[in-house]
């Protein structure tokens, strides 16, 4: 078909697919659906840790806005970066020791084309080893008994099963599929 100034140019339906997923899936429609999880204090503990389950930790963790970095190669991916903030209060019976935690949950995702008309977004539920945390101790005792206690690790694994459960939430399932042909059908019918 020639192509004149009242003629659009044609694509191919693979070049038009591609267009469309990189056009649809964005970075603010990512961060829509993972808005729930932003904002939302999470309680942990007391958790009994440390030699013999002496020492019980207590935190009050604040998940902020979600940071979202997409890349376009063959398949398009996020990452989603949920920033932390934690009071933790480490509790020896004799004393409460304070701690200033900052962290990270990284997400890894993936968008898909699936049968019969959708988008599916693909989340990795984060592991312990994927958390990051930067815990300030106030004085050498708090130091120690951080180490000792392991207080790292044990809300490294707390937040991260936290929110591999979040995600599987059917709110997060449900925002992770978009329903394309049911979509086209509501535009029909406007």
């Amino acid at each position: 078909m020639p192509n004149d100034d009242t003629t659009p140019a044609q694509l191919s339906y693979e070049q038009f697919g591609r267009r469309f997923f990189e056009i649809a899936v964005t970075e603010n429609r990512i961060g829509a659906a993972f808005t729930p999880l932003a904002g939302e204090d999470l309680e942990i503990g007391p958790l009994a840790t440390g030699p013999g389950g002496v020492v019980k930790v207590q935190a009050n963790v604040a998940v902020g806005r979600p940071v979202i970095t997409r890349y376009v190669n063959e398949l398009i991916t996020f990452k989603v970066r949920l920033p932390l903030s934690v009071n933790l209060v480490v509790d020896l019976r004799v004393d409460r020791l304070r701690y200033d935690v900052t962290g990270v949950v990284p997400l890894d995702l993936t968008v898909r084309a699936v049968d019969p008309l959708a988008i599916h977004i693909d989340v990795v539920p984060p592991r312990a080893r994927d958390v990051r945390v930067g815990v300030a101790s106030h004085g050498t005792r708090a130091e120690v008994i951080r180490f000792v206690a392991q207080v790292d690790d044990e809300i490294k694994r707390v937040i991260a099963k936290h929110v591999a459960e979040q995600v599987k939430s059917p709110q997060i399932r449900q925002a992770c599929t978009i329903d394309i042909a049911h979509e086209l059908d509501k535009v029909t019918l406007a």
